[in-house]
């Protein structure tokens, strides 16, 4: 609970690119507990009462690290590195907790293990209404709770009257802590920082699992606007439609986003984010009187737009021609029979982590090949296609855009491609920087000398920029990709990587070509769209953060233990066991989470399913590993060898679930997903026990050292898996983390002894 509510006020707090950090700060964490566990051994004392005084120090550090994190008030790297080691505290304490438990339980490791993977669980499922109920910030402190309450626990099997008393008042302090900060005027605990600048004037705020979002005046802009995690924002269209004044009018028709309507004017039309309704608006003023918006965020759809802010859009939506569905939009296209004249996104992205995102550095799904394949297919014959993303000099986004829309339109048939496409820009002027919009137009059929008529009219009127017109040569890198004769080779040779993406390998905002990678790392400044893509540069470093974590761990307990291994037995090399099987479960969990998004339709449920389902099944795997392996060496070899086939089957067949579920009902989708997941679940939950109990028989003093490692590759599965995500794709990221686990196998099988050593006490 506390890892992934910290992702949530990363995102909000700095940047989304940071949400996967509070994933390595809370494995490192961990693992650096594992290491620190020989320390609090070595100390005299009763067990239990070391373990109550660790958790009751967790909870304080939990609280501390809450707030050191939200009274930064700037961003530098001295500011990430204070936030980075008290947000690690927490979890270095709970690592040690953990460790030394496991190491004094190691007899039945398998039930240890269980409890620990059900806690895992029931966090999980926990923190999504906590979230929308108590907000981010209230949270974390409820994570401290937890850990005040396992202090009682622990100084009650101790015996200590006075410290678990204290304990049970701290849980309660806290409590009234969260009390106070939700219902009370003051909000002592809260995030009043936000990108380096102070939160003001925001009169509404409400959390949920995916989103912070907050009603605020924007001064400049003279309207309200929605601020989601304090980044992003859309404005509140406020008009009168039934008194619109020209000028309201014009505006609406002429700005980019308005052109689509020029060239379909009064068309049933389907709008993917339609935020505070301004693409709604600008539909209603062409004439339209069939209007769908599909928007993700229910505090932005219902709470906001719907329910307690009306008055500030004059009931947009909640007028009879106009239909908001609150859903992801590409899972609402799939599951669509309709067909529109005009569908339409504009800038939908948030910078704003999603949970799962937070896991797999995911976008959203909406701008692949495939996704633009259910669109157009969901256009009438005269439909158009309308997607405004960033202008920038040379062209990214909007570049492409048209590189996915041609793979789109070569599935369907249409092979003339420079007939299917119009580009104009807005504010044309600001090309260097934030505030040029492109707006891209797709047609389902090649576009008529009317639909010129009309564009060449409109341009005029509103004297935007043409970028592209079928009958108009442009000397460009739009002209020269929709006329080039070798796409992969205009691909190869442009500054950016603007190459078609599809659903195996989501990434469409990472433009920095593979072959720039060391260049970019060493000067991330050098573009305007660093906001997007300084994910590249963070990305390695963690991964030589994870490298390096994973070395020091590794090195570190022989000389905490004070002696060497005993290497005639094998230790060092099997302790490879557990790296392997720790960065291959992460592995497998990340790429599972963002296959699954598709099917489940939101990026939550597929969080919420995959982990939970994941941590269940190998929790009773745990719980059944003494039973079915027996301690011995073949049968852990064959549940190896079962995680490695059954990944790889759910590597090939996850995408065939995704097209032939699309009209399933959400409650049988979840069952399918966790029927799909629970085998390969309850296989992944046996080596890590077993393994345990293994290495006891070994060298006892080494276990807490596995737990470390286990741990400390987690972090490196986890910065891997976006790695090979990004440049190889999610089936073959499944792939590699089934290769970890026969990997884990050729251990066992160089490590082997005689079954009678090994078999259970």
């Amino acid at each position: 609970m506390l890892e992934l509510s910290l992702t949530r006020i990363f995102s909000v707090v700095f940047y989304y690119h940071f949400a996967f950090l509070a994933i390595s700060i809370a494995l490192f964490g961990l693992g650096a507990g594992g290491v620190f566990s020989y320390v609090v051994a070595a100390r005299p004392g009763e067990i239990f009462r070391r373990l109550g005084a660790l958790a009751a120090a967790t909870s304080l550090a939990v609280v501390v690290s809450l707030v050191v994190l939200l009274t930064r008030t700037e961003l530098t790297n001295w500011t990430l590195a204070v936030i980075y080691f008290t947000s690690a505290l927490p979890f270095l304490l709970a690592g040690t907790i953990v460790s030394l438990a496991i190491s004094e339980a190691i007899e039945r490791v398998d039930r240890v293990y269980f409890s620990d993977l059900l806690g895992a669980a029931i966090g999980c499922m926990a923190l999504v209404p906590l979230l929308r109920v108590i907000g981010g910030p209230n949270t974390v402190i409820a994570a401290g709770v937890l850990f005040a309450v396992s202090s009682a626990i622990w100084l009650n099997l101790a015996g200590s009257i006075r410290g678990r008393a204290a304990s049970v008042a701290l849980a309660l302090a806290l409590t009234v802590l969260i009390v106070v900060n939700v219902n009370g005027k003051l909000h002592l605990i809260d995030v009043k920082f936000a990108k380096g600048h102070a939160l003001t004037g925001e009169q509404y705020v409400k959390w949920n699992d995916f989103s912070r979002v907050a009603l605020a005046l924007d001064k400049d802009a003279g309207m309200e606007s929605i601020l989601i995690d304090a980044d992003a924002s859309t404005g509140i269209a406020n008009f009168d439609f039934a008194h619109l004044s020209a000028n309201e009018r014009h505006d609406l028709a002429f700005q980019g986003p308005g052109f689509p309507y020029q060239i379909r004017p009064a068309g049933k039309t389907l709008i993917i984010g339609p935020g505070g309704g301004w693409d709604v608006a600008r539909a209603l003023a062409s004439g339209s009187h069939d209007i769908t918006g599909v928007e993700i965020n229910p505090i932005i759809a219902t709470t906001i737009m719907k329910r307690q802010f009306p008055e500030l859009s004059r009931g947009l939506y909640l007028r009879p021609d106009v239909h908001i569905e609150v859903e992801d939009g590409r899972s609402f296209v799939r599951r669509s029979t309709e067909k529109y004249q005009v569908l339409q996104a504009t800038l939908v992205d948030t910078w704003a982590s999603t949970a799962a995102g937070a896991f797999a550095l995911s976008e959203n799904n909406l701008y692949t090949t495939d996704a633009f394949y259910d669109y157009l297919t969901h256009l009438t014959d005269d439909g158009i296609l309308a997607f405004t993303r960033w202008g920038f000099d040379p062209p990214r986004e909007s570049l492409r855009l048209l590189s996915l829309a041609k793979v789109a339109l070569d599935r369907l048939g249409e092979h003339d491609h420079p007939a299917h496409f119009m580009v104009v820009r807005e504010n044309a002027q600001d090309i260097k920087g934030w505030g040029a919009r492109d707006t891209v137009v797709i047609s389902r059929k090649a576009f008529t000398s009317e639909d010129m008529a009309r564009a060449h009219a409109a341009i005029r009127e509103s004297k935007m920029q043409a970028v592209y017109l079928p009958d108009e040569k442009f000397p460009n890198p739009f002209t020269e990709l929709l006329n080039a004769s070798d796409p992969q080779a205009f691909y190869r040779s442009y500054q950016y990587d603007v190459s078609p993406v599809g659903d195996d390998r989501p990434f469409f905002f990472y433009t920095v070509q593979p072959r720039d990678l060391i260049e970019y790392f060493m000067h991330p400044n050098a573009s305007a769209d660093y906001k997007i893509n300084r994910a590249v540069p963070l990305l390695f470093g963690l991964i030589a953060i994870s490298i390096a974590a994973t070395a020091i761990i590794l090195l570190l307990p022989p000389i905490v233990l004070g002696s060497r291994l005993p290497r005639e037995k094998g230790v060092l090399r099997f302790l490879w066991y557990f790296v392997f099987i720790g960065a291959g479960y992460i592995l497998i969990q990340v790429a599972l989470i963002q296959k699954f998004v598709l099917l489940l339709g939101h990026p939550t449920y597929a969080l919420t399913v995959i982990i939970f389902s994941m941590l269940i099944s190998s929790g009773f795997g745990s719980f059944m590993s003494r039973r079915f392996l027996k301690g011995s060496d073949a049968r852990l070899g064959w549940a190896l060898l079962g995680v490695t086939a059954l990944v790889t089957a759910l590597a090939f067949l996850a995408p065939v679930i995704n097209e032939i579920g699309i009209p399933w009902p959400l409650p049988i989708k979840v069952a399918v997903t966790v029927l799909l997941i629970v085998p390969v679940g309850f296989a992944m939950g046996m080596p890590f026990p077993t393994g345990l109990t293994r290495l006891e028989h070994f060298h006892h003093p080494s276990v807490r050292w596995a737990w470390a490692l286990n741990a400390a590759s987690s972090v490196l599965g986890s910065a891997s898996a976006i790695f090979f995500a990004i440049y190889m794709g999610l089936r073959e990221t499944l792939l590699v983390g089934g290769l970890l686990y026969l990997l884990a196998f050729v251990i066992v099988k160089m490590t082997k002894q005689p079954e009678d050593a090994l078999s259970p006490r």
